[in-house]
C-alpha cells in the first residue's frame, strides 16, 4: 500500500511539474523585431556589392574577394520565390503583401484579395494590438509600394494621398520616415498630409536639430529626412557621400534607422520596425551597377544599426533582411571581359544617372558638344580618349556615346527612336543608360532587363526565432514565420 502511494504521489508531482516544464521550454519571442526590405536586391546585387568591395580591400588579389555584408555573416539563411497572383516576374505591391499579410494578389495591388472585395490584415497590426510599438522607414517616399503594404490596404498602389491617409490618421504606425509624400495635398483640394499628421498626434520632423531632439518620450513621429530628392526620395548614397564631401549634410538610411530606434525604444513590449533600402530598385531598373552597390552598402549600414542594438539586447532581437523581388536581371560576367571582373573601376563614377542625367539637361541648354560631354563623362565616369588607360574607350564604345549625345541633345518630343533604340535605352536618357552600360561591361557586369525578373531571392536572419527562415520557401511565409517567432497567431 506504501508503494502504491508513493507510485501515485510521483506521478501527481510529474503530471503538476509538466506544465511548468513546458513553459520553461517553449521558445522565447523576441521584443524587438527588425525586418528590413533591399528592394529589387536579389543574390546578384548583393554578390556584386560584396566584390566591389573585397576588390578595394584587397587591390593585389589575383583572384575576387568577396567582402563581407554586415548581414551576409547571419548563420540563417534562406530562399525565397516571389511570384504574385498575376505574373512570375512581379511588382512591389503584390510581393510585400506577400510578406507584410501572408497572402498572394495581383500585381499592383496592396492588402486585398485578387477578387479585390477583402482587405487583408497586416503584421504591424497584430504586433500592435500585441503591444509593440510600429516603424516603418524607407529611403523613396513613403506612399510607395513596399513601405505603403506595411500600413495601407488599396486597390492600387498609384493611390497615393489615400495610401498616405491611412498612414498619418491611422492607429497602427508610430514612427514613419525616410522620404516624404508624392501627392501632400492630394489632388489640390485635399488636406495637407503633413497638417493631419500633426492633427492625428504625430510630431514632424525634418531638420538636424529636431532629429537631435527626439527620444523615446517623443510620441508618434513623422520623420522627414532634410535632404529630399527626385520623387519625394532620399538621396541616392553615391549622391549623398559627394555631396556631403562637398559640404552638404544629408541622413543616410542607418541614420534614420537610429532615429527610429530612439522614438520606438521602450522595456515594455517591444516594438516591430521595417526598413527599406528602396533606391537599389530604382538604380537597377536604369541598369546603373555602381549606384545600386552604393544603396546595398547603405542598407548594411542600416542593419549594422540593427544589429548594434541587438548586441545589447541578445536574447530579445531578431533580424530579418530580404527583398521584395530581384529588379534588372543583373549578371556579372561580361563575355568581352574574357569574363574576368574589374570592380575596382566601378570606384571611378561619382554620380547616380538620375543625377547625371541633370547634367545632360544642364549640356543640352547650353548647345554642349560633344567633346564637353565626353569630358563630363570623364569627370563622373572616369571613362577617357587617353590611350592606354583601364578605363579607355575603345572606337565602337564612342560611337555608341556619340549616338547617345545625339539623342539626348535633342528635347524628349523631338527624339525618334527605333525598336532597337527604345530596346537599348529602355526609356531614360539615352547617354546617361549608355555611359552606364559602357561602364557596367568593363567591370565585368551587364543587366537583361530594365524591369523585374522572376529570380528567387535570399533571406537572411539572426537573434531569437532566426532559425525559422533557413530553408526554401514563399514569400508569403516571411508573415507566417515572423509571427510564429513573435508567438502571433492570425486571425481565423
Amino acid at each position: 500500500m506504501k508503494r502504491l502511494f508513493a507510485a501515485l504521489l510521483v506521478l501527481a508531482l510529474f503530471v503538476c511539474a509538466v506544465p511548468a516544464m513546458a513553459e520553461e521550454a517553449a521558445p522565447a519571442a523576441p521584443k524587438y523585431v527588425f525586418m528590413f526590405i533591399g528592394d529589387g536586391m536579389g543574390n546578384p546585387q548583393v554578390t556584386a556589392t560584396q566584390y566591389y568591395l573585397g576588390a578595394l580591400q584587397n587591390p593585389d588579389s589575383e583572384l575576387p574577394v568577396p567582402a563581407a555584408l554586415s548581414f551576409t555573416g547571419f548563420e540563417n539563411v534562406g530562399l525565397m520565390t516571389t511570384y504574385d497572383a498575376s505574373s512570375f516576374c512581379p511588382d512591389s505591391a503584390s510581393t510585400a503583401t506577400s510578406m507584410a499579410s501572408g497572402n498572394k494578389t495581383l500585381s499592383g495591388v496592396l492588402n486585398y484579395n485578387v477578387d479585390l472585395t477583402e482587405s487583408f490584415k497586416l503584421i504591424t497590426e497584430y504586433t500592435k494590438e500585441a503591444g509593440k510599438k510600429v516603424g516603418v522607414i524607407s529611403s523613396v517616399s513613403l506612399d510607395h509600394a513596399t513601405p505603403a503594404a506595411y500600413y495601407a490596404k488599396s486597390e492600387s498602389r498609384n493611390e497615393y494621398y489615400n495610401i498616405a491617409l491611412q498612414g498619418v490618421t491611422g492607429t497602427t504606425l508610430d514612427f514613419l520616415g525616410g522620404g516624404t509624400f508624392l501627392q501632400p495635398d492630394g489632388d489640390g483640394t485635399q488636406d495637407n498630409l503633413l497638417t493631419l499628421a500633426e492633427e492625428n498626434g504625430f510630431t514632424v520632423v525634418d531638420t538636424a536639430e529636431e532629429y537631435a531632439a527626439l527620444s523615446s518620450e517623443s510620441g508618434r513621429t513623422l520623420a522627414i529626412n532634410p535632404t529630399i530628392a527626385e520623387d519625394s526620395a532620399m538621396l541616392y548614397e553615391i549622391d549623398r557621400i559627394r555631396r556631403t564631401a562637398e559640404g552638404e549634410e544629408s541622413m543616410s538610411l542607418a541614420d534614420m534607422v537610429k532615429a527610429g530606434i530612439t522614438v520606438l525604444d521602450n522595456d515594455e513590449e517591444g516594438f516591430f520596425l521595417m526598413t527599406e533600402g528602396g533606391k537599389i530598385d530604382w538604380s537597377c531598373h536604369a541598369n546603373d551597377a555602381k549606384t545600386s552597390i552604393m544603396d546595398t552598402i547603405a542598407l548594411s549600414d542600416a542593419v549594422q544599426v540593427a544589429i548594434d542594438f541587438a548586441a545589447e539586447h541578445p536574447d530579445e532581437t531578431l533580424i530579418i533582411v530580404t527583398a521584395d523581388h530581384e529588379t534588372g536581371g543583373m549578371t556579372i560576367g561580361f563575355a568581352t571581359t574574357a569574363y574576368d571582373t574589374h570592380f575596382n573601376y566601378l570606384e571611378n563614377q561619382t554620380i547616380s544617372w538620375v543625377q547625371f542625367d541633370d547634367v545632360i539637361t544642364e549640356m543640352r541648354e547650353n548647345d554642349a558638344t560633344f567633346e564637353d560631354a565626353l569630358a563630363e563623362i570623364e569627370t563622373y565616369y572616369g571613362l577617357t580618349t587617353e590611350e592606354g588607360q583601364d578605363l579607355t574607350l575603345t572606337e565602337a564604345e564612342i560611337e555608341s556615346l556619340q549616338a547617345a549625345f545625339e539623342l539626348s541633345m535633342l528635347p524628349a518630343e523631338e527624339r525618334v527612336l527605333g525598336d532597337e533604340e527604345a530596346l537599348l535605352y529602355g526609356g531614360y536618357e539615352p547617354l546617361s543608360m549608355a555611359v552606364c552600360h559602357i561602364i557596367n561591361n568593363k567591370a565585368g557586369l551587364s543587366f537583361t532587363s530594365y524591369a523585374h525578373t522572376g529570380l528567387q531571392i535570399p533571406v537572411y536572419a539572426m537573434g531569437v526565432g532566426a532559425d525559422n527562415f533557413a530553408g526554401l520557401y514563399d514569400n508569403t511565409d516571411i508573415f507566417t514565420k515572423t509571427m510564429a517567432a513573435m508567438g502571433l497567431q492570425a486571425d481565423a
